[in-house]
């Protein structure tokens, strides 16, 4: 298992066009949040869930983050995994991305030393939910947290930061149909989530828990 990077799984969102909390929806026998965090646990000695302020507190066996800057989405989310973090990486993921791929993560878990940020792209767009993340970004976020900027591909922008791009090329060899980055924000996603999870095991995306 990987010990120098942390596994910190996003927890927090709103799910304003799911129309219910997300992350306890089931896509096969587990919840989404049961999935990410099940897979990051076999990727990584530690892991953390990073939630929102005000949300309701989580029976888990990991450990449980509130966010230290509220109302920043995913970049405070992700400030606060690296802050809290004692690793000099984490690798954050969303919680809506039931089909993280292990071989992909620690593939580029991998290209970490090369990089402050290594970032997938996927059919032109950043995925910046499922991607490494080292402590020199900690001052490129607070300035654009400071500034009300909360977009976090803006990170890839700052001249402050090695940037690694894992392209559509590097995922398809290992992720070919992109599932990886499958988000389920509304019902229509989930449905076909769960048509998909029939066939995940054959295509190795994950496994049965040993434990929820």
């Amino acid at each position: 298992m990987i010990s120098d990077v942390t596994g910190v799984l996003l927890a927090g969102g709103k799910s304003r066009r799911m129309g219910a909390d997300k992350r306890f929806l089931t896509v096969g026998e587990q919840t989404l949040m049961e999935r990410s965090r099940n897979i990051l646990s076999r990727i990584f000695e530690c892991v953390c869930i990073v939630i929102a302020q005000d949300s309701q507190p989580l029976e888990t066996p990991v450990t449980v983050l509130r966010d230290l800057i509220p109302s920043c989405g995913s970049l405070g989310g992700m400030y606060t995994g690296l802050y809290q973090s004692v690793t000099p990486y984490i690798f954050l993921a969303a919680c809506d991305m039931p089909f993280m791929h292990a071989d992909l993560v620690q593939y580029m878990v991998g290209k970490k030393d090369e990089a402050d940020v290594v970032l997938a792209y996927w059919k032109g767009r950043p995925q910046p939910t499922h991607a490494v993340y080292s402590r020199n970004c900690l001052p490129v976020v607070e300035g654009l947290i400071s500034r009300g900027d909360l977009k976090i591909q803006r990170l890839v922008e700052s001249p402050a930061l090695r940037v690694r791009l894992i392209t559509e090329e590097d995922i398809r060899r290992i992720d070919p149909e992109g599932r990886s980055f499958l988000n389920v924000n509304t019902p229509l996603d989930l449905d076909c989530a769960r048509a998909l999870s029939g066939d995940q095991a054959e295509d190795g995306y994950d496994e049965p828990p040993k434990q929820s």
